[in-house]
């Protein structure tokens, strides 16, 4: 009854997920279900297990998600992201509008800002750009996520993303692992995911389809759906609805302006990494005190807190004079955080629960004895994790707290290098989790005024498909060539 126990369970957790039930309840619930049909204790497995695992998620990670919610909502709420994206669209103008979408998207985020709060300013601005250029709405889903959600959230080098933080705790990594591969990765995942977007605008101006969208162009009515709201938090590290709270600036700061927080994270990220942290004494980590711990566990989450906590400063020195509230703009960036990390560490307790079970070493050994290697095996470990939760981050955490460590040893026992067992894990788990459940894909579509019909398609060409052939790409040249 084991495994078909975890079967069930699990089943029943992304069928009531997606209808909308809160995965705070859920996980506990499918999770103590597995134990139940296993014959394990349950309340052992809920305060033993679900919760010191989930507890130990909130500990490693919420200085992310917070500083990450609030650098994102003081961005917005300072004009900074607006700015940014009108000057990429005033560049590159309405010849080139898609483009204009994407490298707004990537820009933004590769600084550090969510993508949640990139689709509710892109959206508008996608809008009256796609309409003066005559281009179909429908593609204007799968620009947005081209440019947030593939590469810059899984394969550049220094992305502050949670996801590339994720594996830097159990590999002893830091955010710019496997630098040359990531690079390759990203320029297959932007080159395919344009060419199928400038295809499909091609094909539709043969049809002679162009702008045809009649309703009311209003994101924040999408993160009033608490539907919508209650999937997105399982997804990413910003919780939509804070994101009308604590007012907008009246006025625009100027390009170079709004880029200096962006460029503050990714220089800060680079120092911290190669030059501030290998330089220093950390010895005292070994101490009982802070959990006889070393540098290689900690030094990259220290990097990403560094990076965006200095980039928060010059952003407050340097607009607070913008912002309506600074009081209020903080706080609502700091409740966005707390919702989407506690989901995400409930998920993570289902995940402790399941790898606990006896049933799961039959699981564990299947996996990594698919053949490839570990490089495919992984791969496919966390891509199948990341579609099962709807969440690339929840899926990333429950495939390395199960088999982190059986990864490791392997590594050792044949020379491979940790940060190319990093950058897999970090694009598989960013390729399946587009899939239709996933909040950041309904998100999307209700901010974009879209439908699944309308836009899937596009979105699953640009964000799932381009990230596969860069995933492949990256195991074959790590395989021959080893980590770069």
């Amino acid at each position: 009854m084991g495994i078909l126990g975890i079967l069930i369970a699990l089943g029943l957790l992304i069928w009531l997920a997606y209808r909308g039930w809160s995965i705070l309840l859920l996980a506990p619930l499918c999770a103590l279900l597995a134990a139940l049909l296993a014959g394990e204790p349950l309340l052992a497995n809920w305060t033993q297990t679900f919760m010191s695992n989930a507890a130990q998620f909130v500990a490693q990670f919420f200085p992310i998600f917070l500083l990450g919610a609030l650098f994102g909502k003081l961005m917005e709420s300072s004009g900074s992201v607006e700015a940014i994206a009108a000057y990429m669209t005033e560049k590159l103008g309405t010849q080139r509008a898609i483009l204009a979408i994407v490298l707004a998207g990537a820009f933004i985020t590769y600084g550090g800002v969510s993508l949640f709060v990139a689709f509710f300013v892109l959206a508008p601005m996608g809008h009256a750009l796609f309409k003066a250029a005559n281009i179909p709405h429908r593609l204007m889903p799968a620009a947005i996520a081209l440019g947030t959600s593939t590469f810059t959230m899984s394969a550049m080098p220094g992305t502050p993303a949670i996801q590339n933080a994720i594996p830097m705790p159990f590999f002893g990594t830091n955010p710019f692992a496997a630098p040359g591969l990531g690079l390759i990765a990203s320029a297959i995942m932007l080159a395919f995911g344009m060419w199928w977007l400038s295809r499909a605008e091609a094909r539709a101006r043969l049809k002679g389809e162009g702008y045809s969208y009649a309703g009311s162009i209003n994101p924040n009515d999408a993160a009033e759906d608490e539907l919508v709201r209650e999937r997105a938090t399982t997804a990413r590290e910003f919780d939509p609805g804070e994101i009308k709270r604590g007012g907008h600036a009246s006025s625009l700061p100027s390009f170079r302006l709004a880029a200096l927080p962006l460029a503050v994270v990714v220089l800060t990220n680079l120092i911290m990494s190669f030059v501030v942290l290998p330089r220093m004494d950390v010895s005292f980590l070994q101490d009982a005190r802070w959990g006889n711990t070393s540098l290689a566990a900690v030094g990259g989450v220290w990097s990403v807190i560094v990076a965006l906590a200095t980039a928060i400063l010059v952003l407050i020195a340097t607009s607070h004079r913008r912002l309506p509230s600074l009081r209020a703009t903080m706080d609502a960036g700091a409740n966005a955080s707390v919702l989407p990390i506690l989901s995400v560490a409930s998920l993570v307790g289902f995940g402790a629960v399941v790898a606990g079970l006896p049933a799961f070493e039959v699981v564990k050994n299947w996996v990594l004895g698919i053949e490839g290697g570990p490089l495919v095996s992984l791969a496919l470990a966390t891509n199948i994790l990341a579609a099962l939760t709807g969440s690339a981050s929840g899926g990333l955490t429950i495939a390395l707290d199960a088999l982190g460590p059986a990864y490791m040893t392997i590594a050792k026992e044949i020379g491979l290098d940790p940060g190319l067992m990093h950058r897999v894990a970090v694009i598989g788990a960013g390729t399946l989790d587009s899939l239709p459940h996933n909040g950041a894909v309904v998100t999307l579509l209700a901010v974009c005024g879209s439908t699944h019909k309308e836009s899937y398609v596009d979105i699953v060409m640009a964000a799932i498909v381009g990230a596969l052939i860069a995933l492949v790409a990256v195991i074959g040249l790590g395989t021959v060539l080893g980590s770069f």
